[in-house]
């Protein structure tokens, strides 16, 4: 059975409270009469009293201990906001052949890979975490859960294939965030996912895109409407080096004007990631949103470190008013 006050104030045993608050009032009760019939015998013995000495301060301190106690006993709590990185994080991993280039060590896909099992393993147990693979399509990997052996098991298992689309890694990793497919009307309608604030893309790429300026604008658009931010990690250098597709040599560059403009237009960051050492420490670096939520807080604790600190108070007095601590 629990209580609770408009202000959040909880109590676990409210029944105690009443218990305890009844043997305050009975203790009350019997302070003033013992001291009515102190002062009665007194000025019958012909014994004044200076004014002032004769009020027993200290047993209303240890009155005041005893309802403290009692509140203390009865387990008050309070919902108080707190502030913490929560939501859902989803690792949006580019696996398309440029991945392959080893301008970043050993090749760029592992570099990210190693990137996002850091990533992964530095997050609190209050972020769920989604992993999509992405090359000319998109494909979920691992839902967003706060398994941390599954994502990072999904992480390992990437493979490189074929072209690279921004907007289909977009839309995939809004796919899974609001757990139903998410795409773009064939006349360009923009689909209303609703609002997912606590939601973050964390999309690792070399930028490179096939898929079109024009339908990458409209992922990103779609994604800034439901509020969700794209942190957008580049992997790779603006040199870049050749990888071998269907036994052609093809050249292939970070293209960080790309992610650049696909994070900020989200509301998100650019993070640039040119070597290894770059990205190991690239998690640090992204700034998730921090929500506030309210969280049980127990205060019996406290209650009770005050109701010590009057019933020592009231003993003191009463020893050093009568010789007795009661």
């Amino acid at each position: 059975m629990t209580a609770e006050a408009d202000l959040g104030l909880t109590l676990a045993h409210p029944l105690l409270l009443v218990l305890g608050l009844l043997a305050a009032g009975a203790l009350a009760a019997g302070v003033v009469v013992v001291d009515r019939r102190r002062s009665a015998a007194l000025a019958a013995a012909g014994i004044s009293v200076v004014s002032g000495r004769d009020r027993p301060l200290g047993r209303w301190f240890s009155v005041a201990g005893v309802v403290v106690l009692a509140i203390a006993v009865a387990g008050p709590g309070a919902a108080l906001p707190v502030g913490r990185s929560a939501g859902t994080v989803i690792l949006a991993m580019d696996v398309s052949n440029s991945m392959t280039a080893d301008d970043v060590a050993p090749n760029r896909l592992a570099a990210a890979k190693q990137a996002a099992l850091a990533f992964i393993d530095a997050q609190p147990d209050t972020v769920d975490i989604g992993v999509v693979g992405f090359d000319q399509g998109a494909l979920t990997t691992s839902l967003p859960s706060p398994d941390r052996a599954a994502a990072k098991a999904a992480v390992q298992n990437l493979r490189t294939s074929g072209g690279t689309s921004l907007a289909s890694a977009i839309l995939g990793s809004l796919s899974a965030i609001t757990g139903k497919s998410v795409t773009i009307g064939e006349d360009g309608d923009l689909p209303d996912v609703g609002q997912w604030g606590s939601a973050t893309i964390v999309l690792m790429s070399d930028g490179e895109d096939q898929g079109g300026t024009e339908v990458v604008t409209a992922a990103a658009t779609v994604a800034q409407n439901a509020g969700v931010h794209i942190e957008a990690v580049g992997v790779g250098t603006a040199a870049g080096t050749a990888v071998e597709v269907d036994g052609f040599r093809v050249h292939t560059a970070l293209d960080s004007e790309q992610l650049t403009t696909l994070a900020e237009s989200t509301g998100g960051s650019y993070h640039p990631a040119s070597d290894a050492e770059q990205l190991d420490g690239v998690g640090t670096t992204i700034d998730l949103r921090l929500t506030v939520a309210k969280q049980d807080v127990p205060l019996a604790g406290g209650f009770i470190v005050v109701a010590l600190a009057l019933l020592a108070v009231g003993a003191l007095l009463t020893g050093a008013r009568t010789g007795r601590l009661v």
